[in-house]
């Protein structure tokens, strides 16, 4: 939803949430546009409901990101512009918590820029990353793209660098993480969550040395002791 405000970012599971992902024609929130966006509704961990646009951009899709993604400019000639497409999809989150992978400082940045063009407005979800969950949850693996993290988990990888592809994968890749929340793993030591909000707990340091504090400060300001 569009407001005032930027939503906050959240470390922690949530069962009601929208799991999103874009494509775009590059990686510049000054110079590329979105050409796919998708979205998976889910209520009490279970799917409900899906949403999936191609964008036309209004300019020709580089070759290089047609490459990644298989997008071109004839699959998005009839397209709806981002700011319809952009404005379904914000019905169609309404005010639920926005879930995906490396939205912090991808996804995010694209939608929050074309909500201020289009409408001088905000988006106000909060949301959840899954790219630092996942380091936090999982310290030992190797890699945490959404292909690699859906392969520790067994997850089928089908239609990876398609939008909706990467919802359905990154879906169940966040229910998995959840139960890694919840219980776990010996070697995820600071993988655990504040007694008050949820959120996971974070080993900093102070003026008297190390203490955990939870990622949701300021709203929460729990503390422990090492």
């Amino acid at each position: 939803m569009i407001g005032e405000n930027v939503g906050k970012k959240l470390n922690k599971y949530v069962e009601d949430y929208v799991v999103f992902d874009l494509e775009t024609t590059g990686v510049s929130t000054k110079s590329d546009e979105v050409i796919e966006i998708s979205a998976i509704k889910v209520s009490s961990g279970r799917v409900a409901d899906e949403f999936s646009t191609l964008v036309n951009p209004l300019r020709p899709i580089p070759y290089q990101a047609s490459r990644v993604n298989g997008i071109t400019d004839s699959m998005v000639k009839n397209s709806p512009d981002f700011k319809a497409a952009l404005g379904a999809f914000l019905d169609f989150t309404g005010n639920q918590v926005l879930v995906g992978h490396n939205i912090h400082t991808f996804d995010l940045k694209f939608i929050r820029r074309d909500a201020m063009n289009f409408w001088n407005m905000g988006i106000a979800n909060d949301y959840v990353d899954t790219l630092p969950l996942a380091r936090a949850c999982l310290p030992k693996l190797k890699s945490y793209s959404l292909t690699n993290l859906a392969s520790h988990y067994g997850i089928r990888v089908s239609d990876a660098h398609r939008a909706l592809g990467d919802c359905r994968m990154n879906q169940q890749v966040f229910e998995h993480l959840g139960r890694e929340i919840k219980n776990p793993a010996p070697e995820a030591g600071t993988a655990f969550t504040c007694p008050q909000c949820g959120q996971l707990m974070q080993r900093r340091k102070g003026r008297f040395g190390e203490f955990w504090g939870c990622t949701g400060f300021p709203d929460c300001r729990y503390t422990q002791n090492v």
